[in-house]
Order: C-alpha cells, then sequence, then structure tokens
C-alpha cells in the first residue's frame, strides 16, 4: 500500500507527471472544469472534502514555486486567503488574475490536472505551479 499521503490514485498520477511549470489546479465545487481526462472529481457533496484540506495533502507531495488565485478572494473569501498564505510559506511567489481568466486557464495546455472539491465557499481555486526538487 502507499505510503505517502495521497491515496486517490488519479490525484497520486497527477503529482507524479507533474515537471517543472506545470499546473495542478484545486478547486471548489462550482468550478467549471473541463469535462475531460485531466478532471478529477473529489466532492462527494457540500463542503467534502474541503478546499484546504484538500491543499494541505498535495502541498506535502508537491514541489511549488507560484500560485495563482482569484483576485476576487482577497475581499469575497479572506479567511481561505489566510489559510493558504498559512499552507504555502514565504518562499511561494503569489499572483492574482481575475476570477475569468483562472476559468481559461483550466484548458491551458501545462495543466495537467484538475482536482475538484466540495468546497462551497467563494472563489476557493488555486493553481499550483511545479517546481523541480534539486
Amino acid at each position: 500500500m502507499k505510503k505517502n499521503k495521497v491515496l486517490n490514485s488519479h490525484v497520486s498520477k497527477a503529482i507524479a507527471t507533474l515537471g517543472h511549470f506545470d499546473i495542478l489546479t484545486i478547486n471548489d465545487a462550482g468550478m467549471p472544469i473541463p469535462n475531460d481526462e485531466r478532471r478529477i472529481d473529489l466532492a462527494i457533496t457540500k463542503d467534502l472534502p474541503k478546499f484546504i484540506e484538500v491543499l494541505e495533502v498535495v502541498l506535502s507531495e508537491v514541489e511549488i514555486q507560484k500560485i495563482y488565485l482569484a483576485t476576487e478572494i482577497r475581499n469575497q473569501n479572506p479567511y481561505q486567503l489566510e489559510q493558504i498564505y498559512a499552507l504555502i510559506g514565504e518562499h511561494v511567489d503569489v499572483e492574482f488574475i481575475e476570477h475569468d481568466e483562472m476559468k481559461q486557464n483550466l484548458n491551458n495546455s501545462t495543466t495537467k490536472a484538475n482536482i475538484r472539491t466540495g468546497e462551497t465557499t467563494p472563489f476557493s481555486n488555486i493553481a499550483l505551479e511545479s517546481n523541480v526538487t534539486f
């Protein structure tokens, strides 16, 4: 049995195939993620699993250099933003972009996977840009 935190085989595969500058997104239940092979739907019911819980587990296995967040999270969900900052630390670049741009980027060729959570708080979406471990 797998020893690390991520047990979901689809999430584990997405993480294992990340290269430098590749993107993995974690999204709330309402984000219109594409219905293609990159879609990983973890949502079971409202708020299960929570966005921040999935982010914490993914970050335990992924080296990131930058994150992208919706500009709207600053005013519409500051508590979630605080939790994100607590998890990513100080050495990760943060770029804020419009929510509509985030939606368009879900189809980007560098996006390896789009993970859907059960989160129901607004703008609980993040794009993680992978880094190297050496």
